[in-house]
Parts: C-alpha cells; structure tokens; sequence
C-alpha cells in the first residue's frame, strides 16, 4: 500500500476543506453518502449468479468499477471517522476482540 489510513483520512480532509465542504460533511450526511456508496458497490453484484461474482474482477470494466466504489465506500467512511473522531482500526480491532469472545471457533473454550 502506498499510503497509510491516517495519510489518506488527511488528504481527504484537506480536499473537503480547499473546496469548504467542512459544513456539509456532517455525520449525517456522511452516513448517509456512506450508505448509497455501498448500495452502488451492491448494485454491481445485484444479479449475478455467485460464480459470476466470484469471477468480476476478470471483467476490466466491472474490475474498474468495484474499485471505484470500494473507494468511494473507504472515502466515506474515513471522513465520517474524522469528523466523529473514531481512530477506525482501534474500533475494528476492539469489535475482532468482541467477536473472538461471541463466537469462539469450534474447540475453543470448550
């Protein structure tokens, strides 16, 4: 990867800011942008068959598009973190601690 999550959340956030969209990236409007991004990722897969999906990213065009989307949904998410400030992989790693508790794997704990 060439840029860190925290190099990236910043360049977003000086983006935002050089066109003073600051007042409209509210949480809300943020998980709200958030939820139509990953409805548009969604769209791509709405009727394939599992084996066509598996296989999207062989199509250049497809492969082209879930990328973009998948960029739009990350976009989304790190500025809504920033505005709320939620550190992303401090709560992702809190939530894999809480779920390795819910759900221990077969074995485990027994």
């Amino acid at each position: 990867m060439t840029e860190d999550l925290y190099a990236l959340q910043r360049r977003l956030t000086a983006f935002a800011a050089a066109r003073r969209w600051q007042p409209y990236h509210t949480p809300k409007n943020l998980a709200a942008a958030l939820s139509v991004e990953a409805s548009e990722l969604l769209e791509i897969f709405q009727w394939l068959t599992p084996e066509e999906a598996a296989a999207v990213m062989a199509d250049d065009e497809k492969a082209h598009r879930v990328k973009d989307e998948v960029a739009d949904v990350l976009a989304y998410l790190l500025q809504f973190c920033d505005v709320l400030g939620i550190d992303p992989l401090e709560a992702l790693t809190a939530k894999i601690d809480r779920n390795e508790l819910r759900f221990p794997a077969p074995g485990e704990g027994d």
